[in-house]
């Protein structure tokens, strides 16, 4: 497999250093707010005048895009960290209950309910569940009891499951007949898709602190390949036809969780611990610039215009020029501004006595998710964009 690390000395990279000189660029403003109960993790879904997004409240909301008002909500017994999907008449989403759902998206009234075998968390990092993906009148999901299911989109019938030797909260992508999804076992999976058939198996080169190299969320495809991070400091390129290695490149000392966005033939994703976002080719990894930060990223960005967009774990959600790499604007959640100062210096870096990896680091944890973290991915609309946040806030900003 090609690494191209080593050929990082050799780059003409750009790195924008200053992250908050916003050139007199506009900020984005609040449209509305809306308070759930507690964290919003998951990426929202927008349907005509609708918007619609999970909590860990255990309730499913359906928003007026507009206005913010509630349309109507639904109770399950579990948080609701998946990212909902639009179907004909139906919202479909998966709950920490065990259970999938599919209600009416005009009234939230349910029309079928999936339940596997259970869920389970993996670690107080594994902030996700697996969002459902549909193809050919089949529903596609993960599970913590380790599997990949297959069910009727009508009716909620299972057709197939695969078993994996890991917890699957990474959402399935669907190309060319195959399932591709990857298993915190350190596999990543390419099933038929209408037989949950392997047709092919990648396992992860590991890391010393990380051996397994584990998949927590989506893959991303090019025509000929897919693309992965992993919690082994890598991201990954394989052939999509037969799961060969095309490349990988190591990002050493941090996970990457984030899906990566792809366009063209660029690559955008964010890291974990090392704080940075990158602008890669995608046929070789090589890297075009990097944007240094302060904290994780775990949402994929998207495309609002001519910016790219994503949030952080600072609180931050950034307007970035793509080919530059240059910052246009920021917003800043509520709870980011009233506490920065309990994590971040003067000079914008994570405190000297901060240390998010050593014996509390739950203790920190709860602290940076107290800030009013974004882990979801923005959904754009026009010139709107809606996401949510650790304290459960869900906005939508006017760019």
């Amino acid at each position: 497999m090609r690494s191209t690390f080593s050929r990082f000395s050799r780059l003409a990279m750009l790195i924008s250093f200053l992250l908050f000189s916003l050139n007199g660029n506009s900020q984005p403003s609040v449209l509305w707010k809306f308070k759930s109960d507690t964290a919003v993790y998951s990426t929202a879904a927008i349907h005509q005048n609708l918007v619609y997004f999970g909590s860990g409240d255990h309730s499913f909301y359906a928003l007026n895009k507009l206005s913010g008002k509630v349309q109507w909500k639904f109770k399950t017994k579990g948080a609701i960290h998946s990212d909902p999907l639009i179907h004909g008449n139906m919202v479909i989403f998966s709950s920490a209950d065990g259970k999938v759902y599919a209600l009416d998206h005009e009234n939230g009234k349910l029309i079928w309910s999936f339940a596997t075998k259970g869920e389970q968390q993996y670690d107080a990092w594994d902030y996700y569940l697996s969002s459902p993906v549909v193809a050919d009148q089949m529903v596609y999901f993960g599970s913590g009891d380790s599997s990949i299911y297959a069910v009727d989109v009508a009716s909620g019938k299972q057709h197939w499951s695969f078993k994996t030797g890991g917890i699957v909260h990474a959402t399935p992508l669907i190309k060319d007949h195959k399932v591709l999804v990857g298993s915190y076992d350190g596999s990543f999976y390419a099933l038929d898709s209408k037989s949950g058939t392997l047709i092919w198996k990648f396992k992860t080169v590991g890391d010393l602190y990380f051996p397994k190299g584990e998949i927590q969320k989506a893959a991303a495809a090019t025509e000929n390949a897919v693309l992965f991070g992993s919690r082994d400091f890598n991201i990954y390129s394989l052939s999509l036809k037969t799961g060969t290695g095309l490349w990988n490149r190591k990002e050493s000392g941090s996970w990457i969780i984030a899906p990566p966005l792809l366009n063209h033939e660029h690559l955008f994703v964010g890291t974990s611990d090392t704080h940075r976002f990158y602008s890669m080719g995608s046929t070789y990894g090589d890297i075009k610039w990097i944007l240094p930060l302060n904290m994780r990223v775990y949402g994929a960005a998207a495309f609002m215009d001519k910016e790219l967009v994503f949030g952080c774990f600072n609180g931050r959600l950034y307007f970035v020029d793509p080919e530059s790499g240059k910052v246009n604007a920021t917003f800043q959640t509520e709870e980011s501004k009233k506490r920065y100062s309990a994590l971040f210096d003067e000079k914008d870096a994570v405190r000297k006595d901060i240390d998010p990896d050593g014996k509390n680091y739950l203790e920190v944890e709860k602290r940076i998710l107290a800030l009013g973290a974004i882990l979801s991915t923005p959904i754009v609309d026009k010139d709107l964009v809606y996401f949510g946040d650790s304290n459960g806030y869900f906005y939508a900003l006017k760019r």
